[in-house]
């Protein structure tokens, strides 16, 4: 029972970052606030002096606020660094695992490849999930029957391709990076059964 009660995931906020991050955003902002200012209150001084062209003037001043709201937007991630640590063997048996739905959404084939969208559906029905409780759709909303067509492959290719990654615990489980050449993701596998099946399913 003390087990279940444990977290899944740590979250260390770092204290003194957030003093230093915070302190020098302050002063960062009291500076920023001075120099736009000091750039505005050019049009609206009272001056004979009309040498100063206001379009450079304005430009400037311009390209003063552009940066610094850049900067401002960057200033979220640093206001309270934090750092997590997380647990997965203290996650629950596959029996309490809750249903999870993945949804898959396209649109064009000529824009999103239909490839890559078939690669993306078969990466998510591999997912290291209980498969009674995963479930995987697939949103066209162009209604192309390339897709439907794509899927029914990929379906059938997704036949041998599962338990394939589930028999011999692939990790890499997108078939296109998989098959895609780099050593690191052939496995060390050596038994016979293992290139049969493999070289089986790279012809498919």
């Amino acid at each position: 029972m003390e087990k279940k009660s444990l977290p899944l995931h740590l979250c260390h906020v770092h204290n003194f970052s957030i003093i230093i991050n915070r302190s020098y955003a302050i002063l960062h902002s009291i500076a920023i606030a001075f120099l736009i200012y000091y750039r505005c209150s050019f049009f609206f001084q009272e001056t004979k002096d009309t040498t100063m062209p206001a379009l450079p003037w304005l430009l400037v001043c311009s390209c003063k606020l552009l940066l610094s709201l850049a900067w401002l937007l960057t200033q979220a991630y640093h206001w309270r660094p934090v750092s997590r640590a997380v647990f997965p063997e203290r996650l629950p048996g596959d029996d309490k695992l809750p249903a999870i739905d993945v949804f898959i959404c396209t649109a064009d084939p000529n824009k999103e490849p239909t490839v890559a969208v078939m690669n993306t559906v078969i990466s998510a029905m591999a997912l290291d999930y209980p498969p009674e409780k995963l479930h995987v759709y697939l949103s066209d909303d162009g209604g192309f029957s390339v897709t439907l067509r794509a899927t029914k492959e990929a379906w059938n290719f997704a036949r041998s391709w599962l338990p394939f990654c589930r028999t011999y615990g692939i990790k890499t489980r997108c078939p296109d990076v998989y098959f895609s050449g780099y050593e690191e993701n052939q496995g060390d596998f050596e038994c016979p059964e293992f290139k049969a099946e493999k070289n089986k399913i790279e012809v498919m």
